[in-house]
């Protein structure tokens, strides 16, 4: 039996393909918490012992995953976005959306997605709440520039949130009593969203120490921008990198290839697809930026290569003396930026599946 379940905060919709090829009908709702879907399924389960489930990615996580793989049920869930949809249908209800699974998935058109195990979870919920705490930190710091902008007091200097710009900062006046308030509130907040960013960091680093990839993270800060944050972002997100067959299914399912539309003998090539993982991709984008430099090993990366295999070595010159070329290739092309770095980070992941191929990680 085929179930599909669409599954919200309050309620679960259920609905049910025989895998005979009978007619695909609704089952009906029950209350969303794991007790009633218990219920609903052990009835199900007395009537046709082997049961598979699918439902889709959402807020409410993995937990329905992983309570109906212990009890013995096959479980996927499924991307929403790469559940096929009808251009012309306009009409969305749960019961519509749980039949609708159970259709596909006993036709086989749906994949699941890769759910990572509850210690991978644990530490993507701390990366990204680092991730959060970077935000509030840089809208804070936005926040009292407008002040400052608004006020026409500009910081004579070159770049702002320097040792010497919050030297600054401690001398500026404001013109009315009401508006150094005003100040002061903007820059405790900039310290709190600061030291949040901090401890987050370093109860990152103490969790690194027993995370099962953490021989993985240690390897690919011999990248050149790869550091702590970056390496155990990209695990932390995607796993074991090297459940990919190849580097090129890893970059597709990143988006970060190019979208393409061909008819014919015309061949089209557009922007990235931007699909799967963004918060991995905004990561590599980011470790990007330091292949716009010469290549060298400089003492902070030296460091970090320590006491790695001489292999692992090699791979992260490889790529950044091929990355480094490749950056000045494009910019001398006139290429923007953005869209070196975009292809900078493309190659940087295939190098990161490299590393991972050569380091042994234990299994979750």
């Amino acid at each position: 039996m085929y179930i599909g379940l669409d599954v919200h905060k309050d309620t679960i919709h259920i609905a049910l393909a025989p895998g005979n090829g009978e007619e695909v009908r609704s089952y009906g709702e029950v209350r969303g918490d794991l007790n009633a879907i218990d219920k609903a399924l052990s009835k199900l389960r007395g009537v046709h012992p082997k049961l598979s489930v699918v439902y889709e990615a959402g807020p409410c996580g993995y937990a329905l995953y992983r309570h109906l793989t212990k009890k013995g049920i096959t479980c996927a869930v499924v991307a929403p976005s790469m559940i096929p949809k009808r251009p012309g249908d306009r009409i969305k209800t749960d019961r519509r959306d749980a039949i609708k699974l159970a259709r596909l998935h006993r036709a086989g058109e749906l994949t699941g997605v890769y759910v990572p195990s509850a210690e991978d979870e644990a530490l993507r919920d701390l990366t990204r709440a680092r991730e959060d705490a970077v935000i509030v930190h840089k809208r804070a710091r936005q926040q009292l520039s407008a002040l400052l902008l608004r006020q026409n007091i500009r910081y004579p200097g070159k770049q702002a949130w320097t040792q010497a710009h919050k030297r600054w900062t401690a001398r500026v006046s404001m013109p009315h009593p009401v508006q150094q308030i005003v100040f002061q509130e903007y820059m405790n907040a900039i310290d709190e969203a600061h030291q949040r960013v901090e401890r987050i960091t370093e109860q990152l680093r103490l969790a690194m120490e027993t995370w099962r990839v953490a021989p993985v993270a240690r390897s690919l800060q011999a990248l050149r921008g790869v550091s702590l944050v970056a390496g155990a972002s990209v695990l932390a997100e995607l796993g074991d990198l090297t459940r990919f067959d190849n580097p090129r299914h890893l970059m597709a399912f990143l988006g970060l290839v190019p979208s393409q539309y061909s008819t014919g003998p015309h061949q089209r090539l557009g922007a990235i697809t931007k699909t799967g993982n963004a918060h991995a991709r905004r990561m590599l984008v980011e470790s990007a930026w330091a292949y716009r430099f010469p290549a060298r090993v400089s003492r902070g990366l030296r460091e970090r290569q320590e006491d790695l295999p001489q292999k692992v070595r090699d791979i992260a010159w490889k790529a950044q003396a091929r990355l480094c070329h490749k950056y000045r290739r494009l910019a001398a092309k006139g290429k923007l930026k953005q869209v070196i770095t975009t292809a900078i980070a493309r190659e940087l992941v295939g190098f990161m599946w490299a590393i991972a191929k050569e380091v042994p990680m234990a299994k979750a």
